[in-house]
């Protein structure tokens, strides 16, 4: 009872006493007050999931808690049709064919009724995208052109430009000002006096790192810590520098050095190292016998940095497997060069018929006579290799090789190599010698056939080429070798390359026939002459072309072809020798005849020239193009009087449209106004539906300022050819001229309707806009003629340039979908990418222009300004000797300067310099 009541009196009177209504434990220290979700209670029924994390898990089934394991719920294995794992309402049930074809149904479905609204969802996500770029466009792209503004700022105002100042106001700036923390008095009073502190006071708690270096005031000395560890290094060091016997085992100035090589190179998990390792234990001791098990565990440890453990185990491999030629050759490459020598020994010894072995031992050798010794012993145990052979051969001298090669035809008298080298290395009587026994022994390889008839070209038997050549067909057709067209059409490659011409003709004679039908022949020749060309064999389609010829002498298209390819390929005698031949064959050849009388031109030999033409003339009496050309000739010569001459027997023999022409553009070229329009006057009354009679007489009116006659005249060809572009352009330019825009709108406009999908029309239509200011008209015809030629590449480069600089870009990607290899869009993209500066790419893209259309004389003149202004003269030579060779026609501003008759006399060379003079930097 006592004991009792004695700790009812000790027990504190407010246990499990409730807390008083708004009670806080610890407030009174200063704690806040926090509720739990305890306090509150669950937010959930009762019957649902709860989210203690720590609550006790429930009972489940063991068959379920398997399901839940195996069930994969990552979200590459979800799929919406049928949850994860294919879990859905019907995943038990088999998939069946019907099912397969259902879903096969409503794919279709999906996708039919996914492209129905594909076009119409696509233009609505594109306009957005438009009107949110017009209305909240890219920092970038309202800026741009503050950007490029930039270039041109001198180095004067760049200096000028004033600090960068703090635009904040006094009141952020005190708010924001740097704040020091003052350090305390005891701080500044020990380090009055300017000593410095070398030691840390026991009171800091680092006293007791290191006993026993207390300073006299029971301070830690800081340097005596750095003086005993060093001493204690240099003792270690000098304590294993020595051995007993005195001898350097240890460099202690290389010691850290030499530490870094220790480190192992692999980089990988150690784990996977162990692992690796007691596989490949198991594998070698359950298969000892297995060489690739003990390379593996060698190659494992040499990765791991275990050298000589590598070579320990490769050792042991050998020493199980003494005849594994592998083993061997891993045990030479893991030993240092000596010890190597030795291993390669003793595999000889174990395998004296290995090749590898024995090369591998030769390799070893650093002296050349070392080396012969190597392969003697090795041709010793192995007579027939042909690889040892070979080996030995190529560190012999000349006199030495002819030996052992005499000895190793013996020994392996079917190789080839070995018979043709021996051949090489002997005179020439021994040569043929050689070359007869060789083909004795292997009568079946074509190579010693062609090598003996090289043989003989070279020592200047050319009669017995083709004999050796035939000869070699028929006897490997009679020992049962098929003549394999392809094959031998490489090895008279093969012979151009070596020099031997007569020899590779020989063969393309031989076999160009084989296996060809009779009907394919032409153009089975003709496909094997340029295969030639583009592998540069030049004299095998040479060969190919005089062999076709002969066949089919009557026949043009090969005579130009031959023609065509003397001329890229060939030398100017060569080119005029075959059109001899071919003029004689084919005198009706318009084309022929003109190539021979240009070629001589060309040369400076006009009365030569002259001469082919007037056999030309007897050969074909009324032929427009030859009185063409032999007006040329004269006109180009300055000789004025024979051209008129020659134009006048024209008009009377072969009164075409281009005879009358080309002489009007005479008397007018030659500043004859009057003569001219007088037979244009009756040129048009002959040939009204000529659209360049109609031309040429409204522009020499023009010229004589007589517009109303021009118009006239422009009016009656438009009449008479609705067709002709440049007849409307010239009109509406005309109307331009008199300043009445609105006649030659609706010239335009009546030529479009004439001439429906017009690109060039639409695009003078929108020049004049722009011409006129008027930028928003042009814009609304720029979209109407896209519409109607989408695929127009004058419209898209047009368009590139009118939208402002920061669409640029975008248009152009949209023009190069539309017209991906038009020139004109090529072009447009070149002089965008010069505009920004980009001048790799700028060039990158000229070269494609030019390379995909080079009679765009356009392309040739922007490529040329624009290497005057950013290449080198190399670069800038290049440019025009190939726009030179390419001969450009035509072009927008490339025939306003060719077509100039001011600049009637003027070659291509002029024609360019004179366009570069007049073309705009693009900007």
């Amino acid at each position: 009872m006592a004991s009792g009541s004695l700790a009812n009196k000790n027990k504190k009177h407010f246990l499990g006493i409730p807390a008083p209504l708004g009670y806080v434990a610890g407030v009174g220290r200063g704690a806040t007050g926090f509720t739990t979700r305890s306090d509150i209670g669950p937010a959930r029924d009762a019957n649902d999931v709860s989210d203690d994390r720590h609550a006790p898990p429930t009972k489940r089934k063991k068959k379920d808690e398997e399901e839940d394991d195996d069930e994969d719920l990552n979200d590459s294995n979800y799929d919406e049709f049928s949850g994860y794992s294919g879990s859905g309402l019907f995943s038990k049930d088999p998939y069946d064919k019907d099912d397969a074809e259902a879903d096969a149904i409503y794919e279709a479905i999906d996708k039919r009724m996914d492209e129905k609204r594909k076009e119409y969802r696509e233009r609505k996500e594109k306009e957005f995208l438009e009107k949110y770029r017009q209305e909240r466009p890219k920092i970038q792209q309202l800026f741009s052109d503050v950007k490029r503004s930039l270039a041109s700022v001198s180095e004067a105002e760049w200096a000028a430009l004033p600090e960068v100042g703090d635009a904040r106001n006094r009141k952020q700036r005190n708010q924001r000002a740097e704040k020091f923390t003052p350090l305390p008095d005891s701080v500044l009073s020990k380090n009055l006096g300017g000593e410095t502190a070398n030691a840390i006071d026991p009171s800091s708690g680092l006293a007791s790192m290191v006993p026993g270096v207390l300073t006299p005031s029971g301070d830690l000395d800081l340097r005596k810590i750095g003086q005993a560890r060093n001493t204690l290094m240099n003792v270690k060091l000098s304590q294993i520098s020595d051995s007993v016997t005195g001898q350097t085992v240890v460099d202690p100035k290389g010691y850290l050095t030499d530490l870094q090589s220790m480190i192992p190179t692999y980089g990988g998990d150690i784990n996977d190292i162990k692992k690796a390792r007691l596989l490949l234990k198991s594998v070698r001791e359950t298969n000892p016998n297995h060489p690739p098990a003990w390379i593996a565990s060698s190659r494992l440890e040499e990765v791991t940095g275990k050298v000589q453990a590598a070579r320990n185990l490769i050792m042991r491999g050998c020493e199980v497997n003494p005849t594994s030629e592998d083993l061997w050759l891993e045990a030479a490459r893991l030993q240092p060069p000596d010890t190597a020598k030795g291993v390669i020994a003793q595999a000889a010894r174990h395998i004296p018929t290995s090749v590898r072995i024995w090369i591998k031992a030769a390799d070893l050798e650093n002296e050349a006579k070392a080396k012969r010794r190597v392969f003697r012993k090795a041709l010793e145990h192995i007579p027939n290799s042909v690889r040892l052979w070979k080996s030995a051969v190529e560190i012999e001298n000349p006199n030495d090789a002819r030996i052992l090669l005499s000895r190793a035809v013996e020994c392996c008298n079917t190789s080839v190599e070995l018979w043709l080298a021996l051949a090489r290395l002997e005179t020439y009587e021994n040569a043929r010698k050689v070359l007869n026994k060789a083909r004795e022994n292997i009568p079946t390889d074509k190579q010693i056939w062609t090598t003996a008839a090289k043989l003989e070209e070279a020592n200047g038997n050319i009669h017995m080429v083709e004999k050796i050549i035939d000869r070699a067909i028929s006897s490997l057709t009679a020992n049962g070798v098929e003549i394999n067209r392809d094959q031998w059409m490489q090895e008279a490659m093969e012979a151009e390359k070596s020099g031997a011409v007569r020899c590779c003709q020989a063969i393309i004679k031989s076999v160009i026939a084989v296996g060809v039908e009779e009907e394919d022949q032409k153009q089975t020749w003709i496909d094997d002459a340029e295969n030639c060309a583009k592998e540069s064999a030049f004299e095998c389609a040479r060969a190919i072309y005089a062999h076709a010829l002969q066949i089919f002498p009557m026949k043009k298209s090969i005579w130009l072809r031959a023609a065509y390819f003397e001329k890229s390929h060939g030398t100017r005698e060569s080119l005029e020798a075959l059109l001899q031949k071919a003029v004689a064959n084919c005198p009706k050849a318009e084309i022929l005849w003109l190539m021979g009388a240009k070629s001589k031109w060309l040369a400076g030999d006009v009365p030569a020239a002259r001469s082919i033409l007037s056999y030309a003339f007897q050969a074909n009496p009324n032929s427009e193009e030859i009185w063409l050309a032999a007006v040329k000739l004269e006109s180009e010569n300055a000789e004025y009087e024979r051209a008129r001459k020659l134009l006048a027997k024209a008009r009377g023999a072969a009164p075409t449209p281009r005879v009358l022409m080309k002489s009007a553009k005479l008397e007018w070229a030659l500043d004859n106004l009057e003569e001219a329009l007088n037979l244009l006057e009756n040129a048009v009354n002959v040939f009204p539906d000529f659209a360049k009679l109609w031309m040429m007489k409204g522009q020499i009116e023009e010229q004589q300022g007589k517009l109303d006659q021009a118009i006239d005249t422009y009016n009656k060809g438009i009449k008479t050819c609705p067709t002709s572009i440049p007849l409307w352009l010239l009109l509406s330019g005309l109307e331009e001229k008199r300043g009445i825009l609105t006649k030659a709108r609706s010239i335009l406009e009546r030529g479009r309707l004439k001439n429906p999908k017009t690109a060039i029309l639409w695009l003078e239509a929108i020049r004049i806009e722009i011409r006129a200011g008027i930028k928003e008209m042009a814009n609304t015809l720029l979209a109407r003629a896209l519409q109607e030629c989408p695929t127009s590449g004058e419209l898209w480069s047009e368009a590139i340039f009118l939208e402002n600089r920061p669409q640029r870009k975008a248009k152009s990607v949209d023009a190069l979908k539309k017209c991906e290899h038009d020139p004109n869009v090529l072009l447009a993209v070149s002089k965008l990418f010069w505009s920004e500066r980009k001048t790799q790419k700028c060039r990158e893209w000229f070269n494609r222009t030019v390379k995909i259309d080079p009679d765009f004389g356009d392309a040739w003149g922007f490529f040329y300004k624009f290497e005057l202004m950013m290449g080198s003269e190399e670069q800038q030579q290049e440019v025009l000797n190939r726009c030179v060779s390419a001969e450009p026609k035509h072009g927008e501003n490339w025939c306003r300067i060719s077509k100039d008759i001011k600049n009637w006399c003027f070659k291509t060379e002029d024609v360019l310099k004179a366009l570069v003079k007049t073309l705009p930097i693009p900007i």
